[in-house]
């Protein structure tokens, strides 16, 4: 919402009042002062204006979560369990997926109440990378990683991958590292090059990897830097 609504919006504040306000150094959004009339504010920030908060500010939520095979990357589902269940119910209220994975692959899922960050974060074109431990039916073949740093030709969307980059850690076992999201994206590669992925864990997302104490179906909350760190993304 812009800031100048946000002021306006208490009763015995004018439009007019609120600009004036603004522009007189008289308003402040975290504690800083803002002189943009149509800056755009969250509803996490806390603003004041002439010494009165016109916004509390909600709490803003950002949750670590190492995600165990059989758990469904959704809100609510009449079928399976979802990955909000293992979460406490006051937390899970109002959270997003940033980067949802398939029922049966695990590991490192973002969840927030920041609809907006989210949204960001997971953009296919924002470059952020997102780091895969790949399982394979059959053997790697060695020039499967030339193939993936090329790209691979998608027919459904038209398109071709982004280059991406291919480890080979053994001859069924691989890091896979894409700047993309696409839909079942790192199957559709291998499966484009004669091969099946038969299991999937997610190791990293940006700079920010999966803890290795942190057990399936446990959580924690991001720290500032980290949050910090993946704003990088796409500001």
């Amino acid at each position: 919402m812009k800031l100048s609504r946000i002021v306006s919006n208490q009763p015995d504040i004018s439009r007019k009042k609120a600009n004036w306000l603004i522009a007189t150094g008289q308003v402040y959004v975290n504690d800083l002062s803002c002189r943009k009339a149509d800056a755009d504010v969250d509803e996490f920030a806390v603003v004041s204006a002439n010494g009165k908060t016109v916004q509390q500010g909600h709490c803003a939520h950002y949750i670590m979560l190492h995600k165990p095979a059989g758990y469904l990357s959704a809100t609510e589902d009449d079928t399976h369990p979802t990955v909000l269940q293992l979460l406490p119910p006051a937390l899970g209220q109002g959270l997003h997926i940033a980067g949802r994975l398939d029922r049966a692959t695990t590991g490192l899922m973002i969840l927030t109440n920041n609809g907006t960050w989210s949204r960001q974060l997971t953009l296919p074109g924002m470059g952020n990378a997102k780091v895969y431990r790949v399982t394979t039916a059959y053997p790697i073949g060695p020039d499967t990683p030339q193939r993936f740093a090329e790209g691979i030709w998608f027919e459904y969307e038209q398109l071709t991958t982004a280059p991406a980059t291919l480890e080979l850690l053994e001859p069924t076992l691989a890091r896979l590292t894409i700047y993309e999201g696409r839909y079942h994206q790192v199957k559709r590669m291998f499966h484009a090059v004669g091969n099946r992925v038969i299991a999937l864990h997610r190791e990293q997302i940006g700079h920010l990897q999966l803890n290795s104490d942190l057990a399936e179906g446990n959580f924690r909350m991001l720290t500032g830097s980290e949050i910090e760190g993946l704003n990088r993304y796409y500001t």
